[in-house]
């Protein structure tokens, strides 16, 4: 189990062959946010402004459909959200709560930018690995998306997207 932020950064996938040093560049600002339980990170519709990486505790990702809150996933140790406010300038897509009392990495575009001017060969490391996560999340998307379509699974019964 990883001991530092920067070890647990380097075990995932946005993350991946970013060398430690750029990666303390990145986190030197030490910014790190605690939520309470049942507190939340962020609201969907927010200013997105910055990507979170879970270091302990469970969190949840909300989404308002139909004057209803739907459970889209869970989120643990090691899990980030967020980053599509590191990438484009709309609001937030859903709104992320704690389960239990959690902390987290934040990352903001400003820390980008610092690694940016320091090091322009890992932030394309970072950007790829970014645009690989979003890609991979959006394949899972359509995935669902289809089996809807073909009515292989319900978008409300399937349990990726349970009623609270």
């Amino acid at each position: 189990m990883p001991k530092t932020p920067i070890e647990l950064l380097q075990q995932m996938p946005i993350f991946g062959a970013v060398r430690e040093d750029a990666l303390q560049l990145l986190t030197a600002a030490q910014a790190t946010v605690e939520v309470a339980q049942g507190d939340y990170f962020f609201f969907e519709g927010d200013p997105g402004q910055g990507m979170y990486v879970l270091e302990s505790g469970r969190a949840a990702v909300l989404k308002s459909w139909g004057g209803r809150v739907l459970h889209l996933r869970q989120l643990g140790r090691g899990d980030c959200f967020g980053e599509m406010a590191l990438l484009d300038l709309y609001p937030r897509s859903a709104s992320v709560r704690a389960e239990e009392d959690c902390r987290a990495i934040y990352v903001t575009p400003g820390d980008l930018m610092r690694l940016y001017e320091h090091d322009v060969e890992q932030f394309a490391v970072v950007q790829m690995n970014l645009a690989r996560e979003m890609c991979r999340r959006l394949r899972l998307t359509d995935d669902m998306l289809f089996q809807v379509a073909v009515g292989e699974a319900s978008p409300v019964a399937d349990s990726a997207f349970a009623t609270l």
